[in-house]
């Protein structure tokens, strides 16, 4: 018996080292790295309803995230690749999160309908207000793709091209309240990430392009619930140009959200100086087959739907988007100027101004402070939010409001 169970654990000591070379050389092949960010500050917000909020919040200059990403090298240019990554709140530990307004829609949206029509419509759209309400595990990126010599092609969850190019000409980068696309947030006025997507993606000598499908994974033909997307441009460590196209069908195949995004950029040596110019249109509610259905089935009157509260909810505005990154002392400060028109006979026009200031602490932690001024105008209730979050509605139309931001973010 002695005999035996020195055997078997003098076999289990002799696999150790076959194990290790086999975990080494396929670390050597496939080259996984685990990877994140951690954003988490305090802001005070003006304007919302009952007063001002001052809150503890995750993601304000970049969303709270962890993920994984790999590449196995198949030889002669060739190489295979995957990314999953997950965002979570830094504040509370959970995947989701709302705005400071929680479910309260803009007044335009609501105003003149009966009091019952206007409860079952804050029940239906302002309860899909927030960020991952669904609870996605990797609900910012999940795909896996081949890369050539002649381009990537790559499956999954992925950022859609006219938003890789407002988040390239963005002085601020999507973060903080300053962000322009915070302005674009309720109704959303550019389709951020979309599921069921392939992309074909093609850099070369400062020029780069990508072509875009989503499928819709509709029975009722491949046209319904698409989206399609295009973008190209060319990027230098001096300068840069780029244009991007999404457009969107609803579930009932007609066309709805597009939007079309170009921009510019100019590094002075003094400041890198960014333009953004952007046209929204929703000429059919993307969501709209959805939200019909759920209005008449709770007893409001199709005619009331079709006449009043669908096109309430449609789009026609451009946007403008001027800022500057400057180097100041050891840090950048950060400053832009946004302005949507909304070409809408609610002329819901908002404007935006700030400043972010970003300390490095360390290789990997900096310290970040703005302040962004946002203007209402008779029609509009925007509020700013993060990068990792919406902002929200103010009090009523035409109120304005003001973020204080102080974040903490370490990648790693």
């Amino acid at each position: 018996m002695n005999r035996k169970i020195f055997i078997r654990t003098a076999a289990a000591l002799a696999a150790i080292p076959l194990s290790l070379a086999v975990s080494q050389s396929i670390a050597q092949t496939a080259n996984v790295t685990l990877y994140g960010i951690v954003d988490v500050g305090v802001q005070h917000v003006t304007g919302v309803k009952g007063g001002s909020i001052t809150q503890v919040a995750s993601g304000i200059m970049e969303g709270s995230r962890w993920g994984l990403r790999g590449t196995e090298d198949m030889g002669n240019g060739y190489k295979t690749m995957f990314v999953l990554e997950s965002r979570f709140e830094a504040d509370t530990g959970g995947l989701s999160n709302r705005p400071v307004s929680g479910t309260q829609l803009p007044d335009r949206l609501t105003a003149g309908l009966p009091p019952a029509v206007q409860a079952a419509l804050n029940s239906a759209v302002g309860s899909s207000l927030g960020v991952n309400l669904p609870g996605r595990l990797f609900d910012r990126q999940a795909y896996v793709g081949l890369v050539t010599p002649f381009g990537a092609i790559l499956a999954g969850r992925q950022y859609t091209p006219a938003f890789e190019i407002s988040n390239r000409f963005d002085a601020f980068a999507n973060a903080s309240a300053a962000s322009p696309g915070q302005l674009l947030s309720i109704p959303a006025g550019i389709d951020i990430r979309e599921s069921n997507s392939v992309l074909y993606r093609i850099e070369l000598n400062g020029f780069y392009g990508t072509g875009y499908y989503a499928f819709g994974e509709n029975t009722a033909g491949t046209k319904n619930g698409r989206l399609v997307g295009i973008n190209g441009g060319y990027q230098t460590g001096k300068f840069g140009v780029g244009l991007g196209y999404n457009e969107r069908t609803n579930s009932a195949g007609l066309k709805s959200l597009n939007s079309l995004i170009g921009g510019a950029n100019f590094d002075t040596g003094f400041a890198n100086l960014f333009a953004m110019y952007g046209i929204i249109k929703e000429p059919n509610g993307a969501t709209a087959p959805e939200l019909r259905a759920g209005l008449i089935g709770g007893g409001v009157p199709a005619a009331l739907v079709d006449s009043s509260i669908l096109p309430r909810f449609l789009q026609d505005a451009r946007l403008y988007h001027f800022g500057a990154r400057v180097p100041l002392g050891t840090g950048t400060l950060t400053v832009g100027y946004s302005q949507v028109d909304d070409r809408r006979a609610t002329n819901a026009d908002v404007t935006s101004y700030g400043a972010v200031y970003t300390y490095p602490m360390s290789k990997r932690t900096d310290l970040n402070v703005g302040v962004t001024q946002v203007n209402n105008n008779a029609n509009a209730q925007v509020v700013g939010g993060g990068n990792g979050f919406l902002g929200g509605v103010s009090a009523f139309g035409g109120k304005d409001s003001t973020s204080f931001q102080l974040s903490l973010r370490h990648k790693f």
